[in-house]
């Protein structure tokens, strides 16, 4: 009976020594698999980090060149601003290159300086991929004789108007988007006809980072 025992004991140590090696087996196998996954995080990771800082100094260059007034190829006379802390780089385009006065449609005579802002967007490899925000804007004067409720309706149809026409001409939807301001991002007081020029603008933002 003392040696049925001893084997029956002997066989349970065995088989229980199996288990156990076969368990650290796979758990071997999930800790490196766990490894090999936390090393390709942290090269993502890395990598991003190192676009981000790329990016950032392209934005801070042209910041730069603006200050020491320099222009930036690919924009033609339009107003450039960079700023280096939100990472943008701003093209503003006045009103009165792309609309008639309390209007959305694009004057199709006069809209040369945007196909060269698309054709820049689209070609120089400085701004691939790189997000845009379309932004209407307006002065203060209170809409007349037009069927907008408001400066906020006609600056945000302003820059849907700009927005889908990037699109038709090659921009992916997926990287714009559009805003209405109305006359709440004045750039100037609003106290003179030619403050009030300056703020009938559209901006093209582009996200540098």
């Amino acid at each position: 009976m003392k040696t049925k025992s001893s084997k029956a004991i002997v066989l349970i140590i065995c088989i229980l020594s199996i288990s156990l090696l076969s368990g650290c087996t796979n758990w071997k196998k999930k800790y490196n698999n766990l490894n090999v996954e936390y090393q390709n995080a942290i090269g993502r990771l890395e990598q991003k980090d190192r676009i981000v800082a790329e990016n950032q100094k392209v934005i801070e260059d042209l910041q730069r060149q603006l200050a020491e007034g320099k222009k930036i190829s690919g924009f033609g006379d339009l107003e450039l601003t960079a700023d280096a802390q939100k990472g943008t780089l701003t093209v503003k385009i006045p009103d009165t290159i792309l609309f008639d006065s309390g209007k959305a449609a694009l004057k199709q005579a006069s809209i040369s300086e945007l196909n060269q802002v698309i054709s820049t967007l689209k070609n120089d490899q400085m701004y691939a991929g790189k997000d845009i925000d379309v932004v209407g804007n307006t002065d203060s004067d209170p809409i007349k004789k037009s069927n907008w409720q408001d400066n906020w309706q006609l600056s945000t149809e302003r820059a849907l108007t700009v927005l889908r026409y990037m699109i038709d001409h090659g921009i992916s939807a997926e990287r714009i988007r559009a805003v209405g301001c109305g006359e709440a991002q004045p750039v100037v007081p609003n106290t003179s006809a030619s403050g009030k020029a300056k703020n009938r603008r559209v901006e093209i933002v582009i996200h540098m980072r």
